[in-house]
């Protein structure tokens, strides 16, 4: 067996909000050298910045600042920075991680074949199989390597590097830094986590762009972006959606949204809800009592496990949260 090193960021910050300016140093716990090039950004938008050679950080903050702040590097694991201050100077150490992989034999016909089962698995599952995600296509696919548990049943993916992802259905190029991918074959079930970052496409001409936008607001209506859009705005019913309970009883705004003293909105219920988008049924099991959103469409997603139609929306069917229906 082999060893391949990657390092996980060990840190959390917690400070008050006072700027709008973020900045910080990435060093590695045990050297003390500077991590240049990490990414600095807001998770599933197009806001970000890079380190630079000194491992040093200053992002404009004002226009999410009710979002976390992410930070990711190529064998890094993703950590997330909340209530900015205003003129602190973040520190941030990164302490190693070893993973146990396979020794990989190059031009053995059954490790090919047995790569090339998982690969399909891995976009089925990661980029979804809806009509976006056909139109998707991963630029890096000799990044990603797999690993399997002794029983055979689990498929684990593991990426030295972001999955860059081209979404030729919606017009978009994706960064996707994965941080965990378990695939049970008995279930059919999987599980993953990671970060996202957006970018445009500058060169699309109007008559491609009225395409996408076609495409976009298509993967937008009925999405978990356009439910907490609506739950933020109190406007569930007149956009098309409606909430129940397990026994049936139509659920209200006020009988699910938490609302404290700063105007921070949660999802607060005590029971799974069903939430229908005619003609598609999805179902919210909490994993937390409650759960925060805001009025992009951001929520937390630790805190929510998703059933039927909105549990099939994968990486192809992200749209960024800086998105708006053109009327």
């Amino acid at each position: 067996m082999r060893k391949l090193i990657v390092l996980f960021l060990f840190v959390n910050f917690y400070t008050t909000a006072y700027s709008q300016v973020v900045k910080g140093t990435i060093l590695d716990k045990e050297t003390k050298n500077a991590i240049s090039s990490a990414s600095v950004y807001f998770n599933g938008t197009f806001v970000g910045t890079s380190a630079d050679r000194n491992g040093k950080f200053e992002l404009d903050v004002s226009k999410n600042i009710s979002m976390p702040l992410t930070i990711s590097a190529i064998g890094y694991y993703s950590v997330k920075l909340t209530d900015f201050s205003n003129g602190e100077s973040f520190v941030i150490s990164l302490s190693p991680k070893i993973y146990e992989l396979e020794e990989v034999i190059i031009g053995d016909k059954y490790f090919t074949k047995k790569r090339k089962a998982s690969l399909k698995i891995f976009k089925n599952e990661f980029l979804g199989t809806t009509d976006n995600a056909l139109k998707c296509n991963i630029i890096n696919e000799n990044d990603i390597t797999f690993t399997y548990s002794p029983d055979k049943d689990t498929i684990r993916a593991f990426a030295s590097r972001p999955i860059i992802i081209e979404n030729m259905a919606l017009g978009y190029k994706v960064t996707y830094y994965l941080d965990k991918f378990e695939y049970y074959k008995k279930s059919q079930s999987v599980f993953f986590y990671g970060n996202i970052i957006f970018s445009k496409n500058e060169t699309i001409e109007d008559i491609q762009n009225n395409t996408y936008e076609r495409r976009r607001k298509r993967t937008y209506r009925g999405s978990r972006m356009h439910f907490f859009r609506s739950l933020w705005s109190n406007e569930l019913l007149s956009t098309g959606f409606e909430v129940k309970n397990s026994k049936s009883k139509n659920l209200k705004y006020k009988h699910l949204v938490l609302v404290n003293d700063n105007n921070e909105k949660f999802l607060n219920y005590p029971q799974i809800l069903e939430i229908n988008y005619a003609p598609s049924k999805s179902y919210i099991i909490f994993l937390k009592p409650k759960v925060y959103f805001n009025q992009k469409g951001y929520f937390d997603p630790s805190g929510i496990m998703w059933k039927g139609e909105m549990a099939k929306q994968r990486i192809a069917d992200w749209l960024p949260y800086e998105y708006s229906v053109e009327k």
